[in-house]
This record gives C-alpha cells, sequence and structure tokens, in this order.
C-alpha cells in the first residue's frame, strides 16, 4: 500500500476532560468507511485512549475542525464483526 492510498482521519480520544482528536491514516473502504492503520509514531496506549483503536473499520463525517476551521473526516462510528456499528462512549 502506498501513503497515496491512505487519507487523513480523525480518531476521538477518550479521559482527555475536553473533546479531542488525533489524526491519523486510514484506508478508504468506500462508502464513507475506512480502515484506520497503524498509529501515529508516538501513540502510547497507556496514556492515549482511542475510541476506535488501530485496525478498527470506522464510518467517517466530515465536519470543521474548531481549531482550524478546515474540513476535516472525524471517525464517527466503529464496525462490528456482524457488520453494524456501534458508536463508542464519546462518539457525538
Amino acid at each position: 500500500m502506498k501513503s497515496e492510498d491512505t487519507v487523513e482521519v480523525f480518531v476521538p480520544l477518550l479521559d482527555e476532560g475536553t473533546p479531542t482528536l488525533r489524526g491519523t491514516q486510514a484506508l478508504p473502504l468506500g462508502e464513507g468507511l475506512y480502515k484506520v492503520l497503524l498509529p501515529v509514531s508516538n501513540y502510547d496506549p497507556e496514556d492515549e485512549v482511542w475510541e476506535f483503536p488501530p485496525g478498527s473499520i470506522v464510518r467517517c463525517v466530515e465536519t470543521t475542525s474548531a481549531i482550524t476551521g478546515k474540513k476535516i473526516l472525524k471517525a464517527n462510528e466503529m464496525q462490528r464483526p456482524d457488520g453494524t456499528f456501534v458508536r463508542t462512549c464519546g462518539g457525538t
């Protein structure tokens, strides 16, 4: 897989005290679905709890970043093994 095949998506972080998103790479699967790839290089699962962990298939929505004002893809739901989707605690 080439890096140009991936896109940046933003995954909500849990237990941060304020709404926080972490940008990471994902593979587009079509129909608004993406596979979250390996985490960013400084990922520490002891320090940062991703709502949708690396390897998850997520449905993303386009939203506007509160920080930059630019359009971003935010992971909103995760696909279960049975094909249904679920939002976990941080999904809004």
